[in-house]
């Protein structure tokens, strides 16, 4: 009997199979949208809605562009400009205090450490739409409506990377090499800005893309806090122009190609970012 045949091995063969058909429909479910997005942007409104999107007639590419950046006075491109500082900075800063928490949680004793960190844990599980209107009426009684701060400051705060943080320290900060600066007359911040930063620095990568991709996509706080256009994201005009596109159907190419346009950042940040990322996601699988 060869080896292909050995009954052995047909368990091995028909599970290895089922994943590969699992992995290639996941693949298909995940790049069809984007390529019916990548397709669909080079077409003009009235190729939208006929039946011949995949022929390349009626390419409308470089129309649509030049049209999303036109639309209403250039609304557009103030849109990106807002997303890319409230997700580049809000990540970065996001990232910094995160990691920052979790490494005291994982390296220092206090009172209640693991009530506190408990209470961490707890506000993973709560979603963010349910804190909306809480942090809207704190935002009121602060004078922060209808501001940048009112989406910039909380997106800052992200217990899901408290906790990767704290996994993090744990994975990639010996305590031996704290105890060896500390020895030397190094201060915990020096210490933990010289030596421990540099350690988890695949962590922070980490922690900065789950936060990017989180604020960048963000919608419903924005939507609760911002009244002006002028102060939207990219997700929320895009809401606004496609609320549009029903009385008024040339909001539709550009939604489109907006749509296109909203998800590169993301895309370049992790094929950039990779490298880093990936290793630290296996953080805490050694020690």
């Amino acid at each position: 009997m060869s080896a292909a045949g050995s009954p052995l091995l047909r368990p091995r063969l028909l599970g290895r199979a089922t994943v590969n058909v699992v992995v290639a429909v996941s693949v298909l479910y995940t790049l069809l949208p984007v390529l019916w997005l990548v397709l669909a942007s080079a077409k003009n409104r009235d190729a939208l809605f006929s039946s011949d999107l995949l022929s390349l007639s009626d390419f409308s590419f470089l129309q649509n562009l030049k049209d999303l950046f036109a639309m209403d006075g250039g609304l557009y491109g103030r849109w990106y400009v807002n997303s890319l500082l409230y997700a580049v900075i809000g990540a970065a800063v996001g990232a910094l205090v995160s990691v920052a928490c979790g490494y005291a949680f994982d390296k220092y004793g206090f009172r209640h450490k693991e009530k506190l960190f408990g209470l961490v844990l707890a506000a993973v599980m709560v979603p963010q739409t349910v804190l909306a209107l809480p942090l809207y009426l704190m935002a009121s009684e602060a004078g922060l409506v209808n501001t940048f701060w009112a989406v910039f400051i909380p997106v800052l705060f992200n217990p899901f990377g408290v906790y990767l943080g704290r996994i993090f320290a744990r994975g990639y900060v010996p305590d031996e090499v704290l105890e060896a600066a500390r020895v030397d007359g190094a201060g915990e911040l020096t210490t933990y800005a010289r030596v421990a930063l540099r350690m988890l620095g695949p962590g922070l990568i980490t922690v900065f893309l789950f936060q990017l991709t989180a604020i960048w996509n963000n919608f419903f706080l924005p939507m609760v806090m911002l009244s002006d256009q002028d102060l939207y994201p990219v997700s929320l005009g895009l809401y606004q122009w496609n609320s549009s596109a029903s009385v008024s159907p040339e909001y539709y190419p550009v939604v489109i190609m907006g749509s296109l346009l909203a998800v590169l950042p993301l895309i370049l940040a992790f094929v950039l970012l990779q490298r880093f990322w990936r290793s630290g996601l296996t953080a805490g699988a050694v020690k």
